[in-house]
C-alpha cells in the first residue's frame, strides 16, 4: 500500500519533469529550447518575444477585472457572511520581530543605495535582506496571533520550508525554459568581481526564501479574522483530480511547441499537474476544500503570493534603478509576450501580477506533495485551525 501510495505520488511529477523534454526533441531542431541549462538563465533572443497585442491585452484585463471583483465581492458569486472569530490577544512584538526589521533596513539600503565602499556586502545583500524581511513578518504573526508564528512554534517545520524551497524553486526555474524566458537574470553575467561558482551560491540562496516568505504572510493573513473567513462559505465545487492531470500535462506539452501564446500555461499547468496528483490520491489540500464550499486557504495562500510579490518586485526594481553601478547578481526581468506593458516602479507588467495567485497555490501544493513523499507534517496554523490538511 505504501509502496501504491509512493508511485502514485512520483510518477505523475516524474512525468510532468520529462513530458516537455520528449516535446523539445520534435519542436526544436537541436532537440532543446534555445538557451537550456544556462545557469542562471538569459534572455533567449532566437526567436524574438512577439510585442505588444492589443486583443490578447484586453482579454486577460477582462479575466483580471473579473477576478478581482470576485476577490473583493465574493457574495456576488454565492458565497455567504460567516460569523469572524474574536481577535487573538495581542502579544507585545517580539526581539526578532526588531532584528528582522533592523536587517531589513540595513540590506535595503545598501541594495539601492549601492555605496562604494561596501560593495563587498551590495553583491549580496538579496538575501540577508529577504531573511530579515521574513523574519519581521514572524514577528508580527506572533505579536498578531497571540504567540503563534512558525519561528516560535515550528521551528523543526520552518527550516523544513527552507529546504523545499531551495529544491521547489529550481525545479519551478526548470519549466521557464521551455517557455523561453519569461523571466531572466541580466546582471549574473555583468558583474566580473563575481565568478561563476559565486553567482550560483548566490542564487541556490536566495531559493531558499522563497517559500518561507509566502507563509509567513499566509500565516499573517490569518491574523485577520474577517479576512480569514471570508471565503470560507462559498459554492461546493469537487474538482475531478484525472481531468486537472491530464488537462495540466498537456498545457506543459503544447506549452513546448507554442511557447509564447502558452506563456502563462507556465504557471498554470504545474498548478493543475500538482493539484491533479493530490485529489487523485484523496490528500486534502486547498484544493479539496472546495468540496466543502471552503475556499479560504485556495484565496489566502493565492493573495499571500500577491502580497509578497508587491516587495519582490519592488525591491528587485530599486536594485537596478537606475542601471549604474551593477550591483545585484539576483536581479530579473521580464520577457512576457504580447502583455509586457505598464510598468509601475517594477519589472512585472501590471498584468502579470496576477501570475502570483496561481504561484501561491503552486508553492503549498508543492509543499504538500513533498510532505507527503518524504513524510513530514505540513500543518502551516495551529491544529484546531486546518483541520483539512491533517497528516494520518
Amino acid at each position: 500500500m505504501m509502496h501504491s501510495s509512493k508511485k502514485g505520488l512520483i510518477l505523475p511529477i516524474l512525468i510532468l519533469t520529462i513530458i516537455p523534454l520528449i516535446a523539445s526533441w520534435f519542436a526544436y531542431a537541436e532537440h532543446l529550447p534555445p538557451g537550456f541549462g544556462v545557469f542562471p538563465p538569459l534572455q533567449v533572443l532566437e526567436p524574438a518575444t512577439p510585442g505588444f497585442n492589443l486583443w490578447v491585452f484586453v482579454v486577460l484585463l477582462a479575466i483580471e477585472l473579473v477576478l478581482t471583483f470576485f476577490l473583493l465581492f465574493p457574495q456576488k458569486f454565492g458565497f455567504k457572511p460567516v460569523e469572524a472569530p474574536l481577535p487573538y490577544a495581542r502579544k507585545p512584538l517580539p526581539w526578532w520581530f526588531w532584528l528582522g526589521g533592523a536587517m531589513t533596513l540595513v540590506f535595503w539600503y545598501l541594495m539601492w543605495a549601492r555605496p562604494a565602499p561596501l560593495m563587498e556586502l551590495v553583491y549580496v545583500a538579496f538575501t540577508p535582506l529577504w531573511w530579515g524581511f521574513i523574519t519581521l513578518l514572524d514577528g508580527l504573526v506572533y505579536a498578531r496571533s497571540g504567540g503563534y508564528s512558525l519561528m516560535s512554534k515550528k521551528p523543526k517545520l520552518f527550516g523544513i520550508t527552507i529546504v523545499v524551497s531551495l529544491f521547489a524553486w529550481y525545479y519551478f526555474e526548470y519549466f521557464d525554459y521551455f517557455a523561453l524566458g519569461n523571466w531572466y537574470y541580466p546582471n549574473s553575467v555583468l558583474i566580473p568581481e563575481l565568478s561563476h561558482t559565486t553567482i550560483v551560491v548566490l542564487y541556490l540562496l536566495a531559493y531558499t526564501t522563497v517559500w518561507p516568505a509566502v507563509f509567513e504572510w499566509y500565516t499573517l493573513l490569518h491574523t485577520f479574522p474577517k479576512l480569514a473567513v471570508k471565503y470560507a462559505d462559498g459554492p461546493k465545487i469537487k474538482l475531478p483530480g484525472t481531468a486537472l492531470l491530464v488537462i495540466g500535462l498537456g498545457l506543459m506539452t503544447l506549452m513546448v511547441f507554442y511557447p509564447y501564446p502558452l506563456f502563462w500555461a507556465l504557471w498554470i499547468g504545474i498548478m493543475l499537474v500538482f493539484a491533479g496528483v493530490l485529489v487523485r490520491m484523496d490528500i486534502p489540500s486547498p484544493i479539496s476544500e472546495l468540496a466543502k464550499g471552503n475556499w479560504s486557504p485556495m484565496i489566502l495562500i493565492a493573495l499571500s503570493a500577491l502580497f509578497n510579490g508587491l516587495f519582490w518586485e519592488m525591491w528587485n526594481y530599486g536594485s537596478a534603478h537606475p542601471v549604474e553601478p551593477i550591483a545585484n547578481p539576483n536581479y530579473w526581468v521580464y520577457d512576457v509576450p504580447y502583455v509586457n506593458v505598464i510598468h509601475l516602479f517594477s519589472e512585472m507588467p501590471l498584468l502579470g501580477y496576477f501570475g502570483y495567485l496561481a504561484f501561491g497555490l503552486i508553492v503549498w501544493l508543492m509543499f504538500i506533495w513533498a510532505g507527503k513523499l518524504f513524510g513530514f507534517n505540513t500543518y502551516l496554523l495551529k491544529e484546531d485551525e486546518r483541520k483539512y490538511n491533517s497528516e494520518v
